[in-house]
């Protein structure tokens, strides 16, 4: 390292101790005297480097000079020297820039010119490095277009992923479910008896070596928790993955109406001609096989007996007013229609057809109050084989003669409705842990003498004895004790109490379009505070999701105020809340990724599940091989984790079990902020609501009554 790079390089004077070498270029002696040097900044300073005599100063400052410098041009920080008397050598660090520029007189130093053939590379290498950026560009865009496409492509992937889950089959159309079962009942009846009933779908084992039996005129609940396997199993009946009779015809509701150009009306006639046309076919088939005298021609006989084609349009219209259709709606066409309506135009059809066997799963998901009422009293006169899976305990109540209940891979059956069913399940189970217990000190008795009896001669032969009676109950097989269904509980995470109103409305109106006259509501007061437990009831259309929107702020009325605590949080459960879930990825994956600034921890995540009952493989599995109704589990656990001080839940019940439905009736009940409910079951309602508003005539009205009361007002408007 020479001086020069103390002067004039980017450098300290400790580097000449540490010797640092500096790469700074420096201008050559010849352009020296072109330096401009800028005054010396504020931050220069006076650094004492080391002493040395005065000439030795002049002797450095000398050869700095003379020696070599081979640069062109350079920007750089620059320093000078000063030499005081006292014999003490310094160095001033100045802080500016100096910047300088080769004479155009021509020195020693002067670089050699270019040759020709140089030059050419070099104009050559220029033109490449230009092709190659240009493309560069290209690609880059190109890029973009493609990743655009690819996030096109992979949304519509899993888009059909999430449908394929849904259908339960592979690519080639094939189901993912495994089943067996033997038919025990004639082929000519109408009574379905099987047995070596199993069903496995992914590789688990929902039933197991059970025994079926479905008689023609009963109608069954099928019950069971939340991913047992319930619509599983329905869907297996419906594509006769089990030995059905072909003369025995099956419908499952399952999914909408097809968007269409017809009307609801039209959609329901055209399915009865249809179905007409089948069962004509059908008959002439039988006849061409088996003769004219075959005992599978007098049901569908029958069948076709009850099928005039005169009165299917009044028929139609009965049925699908009690669902909750009016003069106009019914004329609108299925394309037109949201999904809720278009299951109303499905469930209008499978009632109109009454095939043999019907196949409802959760059919009421989708009504109103009133809708479910007219549904329970046309259901109860159903003279053909219904099983239905609802979690409605009022519902199963009003509508079953006898339940089949599912649990422990093993389908139980049971006479009577629910309320029968809990009674003779409880009997059964406590006689049995009767047995259990008294079995098990038997056991332990015999177990005992055995063990006291040693070695004496005459106790050796009764320890034997005894042996052999232990052994016998083991191999006939010992009583096991009940295993109870699995109790968990939601929990809505405690708040800070507000003072009222917490939310108001006064004097509003609303309406979709603005005009008055298409008001939904006019002058409506209502309030809610910390303590509300408010029930919303009344018909589909009159707007009670649209009264929870409001509320929201998602909508804003066109007159009136609407009135919120500055620090309200409100939390919504909607019929679409599901829609936010990626059924693509687990709800492990989902949480964690949709959370991740709170934990990235799959223990956590597991935890907060499990809170809200989705446990074990559920958390792992993709979510569109869930159940609705441990979707919805999910749903609640995002709730819980935004801490609402105030819920409004609309239809917050569908496809959760009953002990579901119960445990969330408690955690609103112990929930210390405010709830607004729409919903369609009774059981909940009278369970949590102390405030019952009537939504209708563009208003809501206190009903005095219990929601029990409401309901038997309803039950007397029955049209069938």
């Amino acid at each position: 390292m020479k001086i020069y790079d103390v002067i004039f390089g980017k450098t300290t004077p400790r580097s000449i101790f540490n010797r640092q070498s500096c790469s700074s270029p420096l201008p050559p002696l010849a352009h020296l005297r072109h330096l401009q040097l800028p005054p010396p900044s504020p931050r220069s300073r006076i650094i004492p480097l080391f002493r040395i005599p005065a000439l030795l100063c002049f002797s450095a400052s000398l050869l700095l000079l003379l020696s070599p410098l081979q640069s062109n041009s350079a920007t750089m920080t620059y320093f000078c020297i000063g030499v005081r008397y006292d014999h003490m050598f310094y160095i001033l660090i100045h802080y500016g820039q100096l910047s300088w520029k080769r004479s155009p007189t021509p020195t020693r130093n002067t670089m050699p010119p270019v040759s020709a053939s140089k030059a050419k590379r070099d104009a050559k290498k220029a033109e490449r490095e230009a092709k190659k950026k240009s493309e560069g560009k290209t690609i880059r865009k190109l890029g973009k277009k493609k990743e655009a496409g690819t996030e096109e492509d992979a949304a519509e992937a899993a888009a059909r992923e999430i449908e394929q889950l849904k259908l339960q089959t592979d690519k080639d159309g094939l189901s993912d479910r495994v089943t067996t079962g033997v038919l025990d009942s004639l082929e000519t009846s109408r009574d379905i008896k099987m047995s070596s009933v199993s069903l496995l779908f992914h590789g688990k084992v929902l039933i197991q070596d059970s025994n079926l039996e479905l008689n023609y005129g009963r109608r069954y609940g099928l019950l069971g928790e939340n991913g047992c396997g319930k619509s599983t199993f329905l869907k297996a009946l419906a594509t006769r993955e089990y030995p059905i009779p072909d003369h025995i015809d099956v419908y499952l509701l399952d999914e909408p109406a097809a968007p269409t150009e017809y009307s609801a009306l039209e959609y329901v006639v055209r399915e009865a001609q249809n179905e007409l046309k089948r069962v004509e076919d059908l008959v002439e088939k039988i006849i061409l096989e088996d003769g004219p005298e075959s005992e599978l021609l007098d049901p569908l006989y029958e069948r076709m007996d009850g099928m005039d084609p005169s009165t299917f349009e009044s028929r139609a219209a009965v049925i699908l007013i009690g669902l909750g259709f009016n003069s106009q709606t019914i004329l609108k066409k299925t394309k037109d229609m949201s999904g809720g309506w278009k299951m109303r135009v499905a469930l209008a059809k499978a009632l109109f057809v009454k095939p043999t066997l019907l196949l409802l799963d959760d059919p009421t998901a989708h009504l109103d109050l009133e809708a479910c009422v007219w549904l329970e009293e046309y259901l109860k006169r159903f003279d053909r084989t219904l099983v239905l899976v609802s979690h409605s305990q009022d519902f199963l109540n009003g509508v079953c003669t006898n339940m089949i209940d599912m649990r422990m891979q093993k389908l139980m059956q049971y006479g009577g409705n629910y309320d029968s069913y809990i009674k003779t399940r409880t009997e059964l189970e406590t006689n049995q842990m009767k047995q259990y217990n008294k079995q098990q000190e038997e056991i332990a008795h015999i177990k005992k003498f055995i063990a006291s009896a040693g070695t004496y001669a005459n106790l050796v032969k009764q320890a034997k004895s005894r042996q052999k009676i232990l052994d016998k109950m083991e191999a006939d097989g010992l009583i096991q004790p009940v295993v109870p269904d699995r109790v968990f509980s939601f929990r809505f995470p405690p708040v800070e109490r507000l003072p009222p109103p917490v939310l108001a409305f006064d004097d509003i109106s609303f309406a979709y379009d603005g005009n008055p006259e298409n008001n939904l509501y006019e002058h409506l007061n209502f309030g809610v505070d910390m303590d509300s437990r408010t029930a919303l009831v009344g018909p589909n259309g009159v707007g009670k999701s649209t009264l929870l929107k409001i509320m929201t702020g998602e909508l804003m009325p066109q007159s009136g105020r609407v009135s919120r605590h500055t620090h309200v949080k409100l939390g919504v459960y909607s019929q679409h809340s599901q829609d936010q879930l990626d059924l693509t990825k687990s709800a492990l994956e989902f949480v964690r990724d949709k959370y991740s600034n709170i934990s990235q921890d799959f223990q956590y995540w597991r935890g907060q599940l499990g809170r809200y009952g989705l446990t074990g493989d559920a958390q792992k599995v993709q979510m569109g091989t869930l159940s609705e109704g441990q979707r919805s589990r999910v749903v609640f656990a995002l709730l819980a984790l935004e801490n609402p001080n105030v819920l409004l839940l609309d239809e917050p019940t569908n496809g959760l079990d009953i002990p579901t439905i119960d445990s969330l009736a408690d955690a609103i009940n112990e929930f210390n902020g405010g709830v607004v409910v729409v919903s369609h079951d009774f059981r909940l309602l009278d369970k949590i609501a102390k405030d019952i508003f009537v939504v209708e005539d563009k208003t809501a009205t206190r009903w005095d009554g219990s929601i029990l009361d409401y309901k038997k007002k309803l039950a007397k408007n029955v049209v069938l």
